[in-house]
């Protein structure tokens, strides 16, 4: 074998995190500790064992028997949620590379990480911490209305919803404890957080050693508001922002104490400048690692699988173009009868996969615990430039057909 093995806690979903492991199987022998048995991923992975992801002891029992049949030069997370754990695995064999416990959960912990913000002078959102509805009463009224409420460690927008008055609090109090009733331990309680204006971005970088290279720029289309879901995302390796605003990132890293690894920090442009909203200590959701290999040539999961084994990774960049991923929702709430992709021309369509079945039930409520269950498709273009691609998806998602049978229209 010609790379090192690699140890993977949780492979994740295949429709939106697949090449992930795919990627990453195509040039390190990969070992799996996964929730579930292997199903798909079975191509992909030399051995695994299954355990309960959410325990500790499990976990490690089960990356000890892979440790005794097998070398491991490292270990690699792709979820937030066992950020922790891969972090006390790579010090537990051995010290294999990987952030301190303590930086990777000062990055779950939001409350901390805006702490440590504040402390180094990181431009971020006022926060407040609170346990209670009456706390989040106070704190709401200390910032100003509008705020946004969130759970301390969750991830994919779960219970974070915004606020304009205090008359719907109460109601915004119930879906953001609901989603921070399944944060597990890496944190607890809600942040009321003042509302950031302006377009929403997230800069996606590489840290070796401490020292932090910014690889692209993601643009967001953000809906559903009171909720902030993701609709669509665009990269460009000619994003002009990316030297405005790749200081504001490595300074939210530095402030954290990550040395190391793919992050993903989310950031609002608001007339007073790039502002950060959080730093996710992993790879970007929504095949957004995809997006930045179409429009630069540059792989973060190869990046991160380097970075894992002590290798130096491979930033240089291939390609000058743009990607770009629209999410495909129902017309309606209901159970559904149909689903098409009409033809037309797909000659810059990189991937589309939908995430309904006939006979599912489409609703447009997003759940406190999984927000993106709203969602019944994606498309992935490709294109020379920005607009371009934004011209090739728009084609793409209005030759896509989605029938329910339901009265509810969606809103506006």
């Amino acid at each position: 074998m010609s790379h090192p093995m690699l140890l993977v806690i949780g492979s994740g979903p295949r429709p939106l995190g697949g090449y992930l492991l795919e990627q990453t199987a195509a040039h390190y022998p990969l070992l799996l500790i996964n929730g579930a048995p292997m199903t798909w991923q079975k191509p992909y992975v030399i051995d695994h064992e299954v355990a309960d992801l959410s325990d500790p002891i499990a976990v490690n029992i089960a990356a000890a028997s892979l440790a005794v049949r097998w070398p491991i030069a490292g270990v690699l997370t792709w979820d937030e949620f066992h950020l922790m754990a891969a972090a006390r695995l790579a010090h537990s064999l051995g010290g294999r590379p990987g952030n301190t416990l303590a930086a990777v959960a000062a990055a779950r912990d939001k409350a901390t990480s805006h702490q440590r913000f504040a402390a180094a002078g990181v431009p971020s959102a006022a926060s407040t911490w609170v346990h209670s509805l009456d706390a989040a009463a106070s704190a709401a009224e200390r910032v100003g209305y509008p705020v946004v409420l969130k759970p301390a460690a969750c991830t994919g927008g779960i219970g974070v919803i915004s606020v304009d008055t205090i008359t719907d609090l109460p109601a915004a109090w119930a879906i953001a404890s609901a989603g921070a009733a399944h944060q597990g331990p890496d944190g607890d309680g809600v942040l009321v957080e003042e509302y950031l204006h302006g377009d929403e971005i997230s800069v996606e970088t590489v840290t070796h050693r401490g020292v932090t290279s910014t690889v692209s720029v993601t643009r967001k289309a953000v809906g559903f508001a009171p909720y902030f879901l993701e609709t669509g995302h665009s990269v460009s390796a000619d994003d002009p922002l990316l030297h405005e605003v790749a200081p504001v990132a490595s300074a939210a890293l530095e402030a954290l104490g990550i040395t190391h690894g793919v992050s993903h920090t989310d950031l609002r442009l608001t007339p007073q400048g790039p502002k950060v909203i959080e730093v996710n200590a992993r790879h970007g959701g929504d095949l957004i690692g995809e997006l930045v290999r179409l429009a630069t040539g540059i792989s973060l999961p190869l990046a991160a699988a380097a970075l894992a084994c002590g290798e130096i990774p491979n930033l240089r960049p291939t390609r000058q173009r743009s990607a770009a991923i629209g999410m495909i929702y129902p017309p309606a709430e209901g159970i559904v009868t149909h689903r098409d992709l009409r033809p037309g021309s797909d000659q810059y369509l990189e991937h589309f996969q939908w995430l309904c079945d006939v006979g599912d039930t489409a609703t447009l409520t997003p759940s406190s615990t999984t927000p993106t269950n709203i969602r019944a498709g994606y498309a992935v273009v490709s294109g020379d430039s920005a607009h371009d691609a934004q011209q090739h998806l728009a084609d793409v998602l209005a030759r896509t057909d989605v029938k329910v049978t339901s009265a509810v229209p969606r809103a506006a």
